[in-house]
């Protein structure tokens, strides 16, 4: 990082277009691994005014209303007014859903494949990454910018800011010096808004009551900007206002931009699928080596080939932060994680219906809710601290 920088991050609402994408596939998803755990399920939403388009491919033993769960979920998000231009019970669900290409799951399938074991559901390369920045030792600017978020969620839910509706966005642009943050230079929330509501109002609502709330005071300071709505209205919002695809918010997903991303979404993926898995297995490293000391920062890359059951490559770069040599923790990580996606989806337990949960706030830096983000636990720190003598 240079001697003097401003990183930027991004959060939105589980409300906004993109999001309410993702958490369709993602309660989708759940559905079908509550009903059948061995369901492979690559799902894809498109939502729109008045429509929300199913597509993708399941294979499962079990057969469920598909349209249901999805208006299920948007009246959970608050598209429940027809005002909006789009709510649970006066939209459109199309459903195009196939069976998964047998090529594909003979390369997954234990025993059905060239190799003996599960193989990874695709080809690809995943990252993750943590550092030392905050408690969850996650990027602060991406860490501020999803409290922001969950707080208007949370403000609109509870009833206290009335004039809330579920389409919101915040970001915060924080000043590195040395590699280390120092301060926010600018933050700025859009929500979408009732038409009665007055620009005065949401402003000093959202300053007072968010942003100075969820944000210490350490980081702001007189020259801190605030950008509250920037274009002076915002009524028309969610998927009546722009059109929502799974996965187009991956910057936001991961770490704000500040770790590498290998480009595969998340949602509507099952964990055989090893752009989702594997990231989660990547991040579940990189913390437990920052969080053993081993680094201040750190970035996991793994790569895979489908239908193969081994890793094509490890790669641990600390940036210099290392305190042993970049040698032994390679060798650790390896020792000490198993890197397999059958070991993968096992240690880390992801063969449940906890995806709905990740569809929005970001997948990492969940530390208190590790009963399903179980890869941000920090449980291995000991055995890596032992490996690397």
């Amino acid at each position: 990082m240079l001697k003097s920088q401003v990183f930027t991050s991004e959060s939105v609402t589980g409300g906004h277009p993109d999001k309410v994408a993702d958490g369709i596939s993602d309660a989708i998803l759940d559905a079908y691994l509550a009903a059948d755990p061995h369901s492979r399920v690559a799902c894809e939403t498109l939502v729109a005014t008045g429509l929300a388009v199913i597509a993708g491919e399941i294979t499962s033993n079990a057969m469920l209303p598909v349209a249901d769960i999805v208006r299920d979920k948007i009246r959970r998000l608050g598209y429940n007014d027809a005002n909006l231009g789009f709510s649970a019970d006066s939209c459109a669900v199309m459903i195009s859903l196939n069976r998964q290409s047998p090529d594909i799951a003979r390369g997954v399938n234990v025993g059905e494949g060239l190799y003996k074991e599960q193989g990874a559901g695709d080809q690809g390369m995943m990252f993750g990454y943590a550092c030392n920045e905050t408690p969850d030792l996650m990027p602060l600017p991406i860490a501020l910018a999803h409290r922001l978020t969950k707080e208007l969620t949370r403000q609109r839910e509870t009833g206290r800011m009335k004039f809330l509706r579920p389409d919101g966005k915040s970001q915060v642009s924080v000043e590195y010096e040395n590699g280390r943050p120092r301060r926010i230079g600018t933050v700025v929330i859009s929500t979408q808004h009732a038409p009665d509501a007055s620009m005065k109002k949401i402003r000093e609502a959202l300053i007072e009551d968010i942003i100075k709330k969820k944000i210490p005071a350490r980081w702001i300071d007189a020259k801190t900007r605030f950008l509250i709505n920037p274009t002076g209205r915002f009524v028309v919002g969610g998927p009546h206002g722009d059109t929502g695809l799974t996965g187009r918010k991956i910057i936001a997903d991961t770490y704000g931009g500040m770790g590498r991303h290998g480009g595969g979404a998340f949602s509507g993926k099952d964990p055989s699928k090893v752009d989702r898995s594997a990231a989660y297995m990547a991040r579940y490293v990189a913390k437990n080596i920052v969080a053993a000391k081993l680094a201040t920062r750190c970035e996991v890359a793994l790569s895979y080939a489908i239908g193969y059951p081994e890793p094509i490559s490890v790669d641990v770069d600390t940036f210099g932060t290392g305190t042993v040599s970049t040698a032994k923790l390679d060798k650790a990580v390896r020792t000490v994680f198993g890197l397999k996606p059958a070991e993968i989806i096992a240690q880390l337990n992801l063969i449940r219906p906890i995806f709905e949960a990740t569809s929005a706030y970001g997948h990492f830096g969940r530390n208190r809710e590790t009963d399903v983000f179980t890869w941000e636990k920090t449980d291995k720190t000991d055995e890596l601290r032992d490996e690397v003598g």
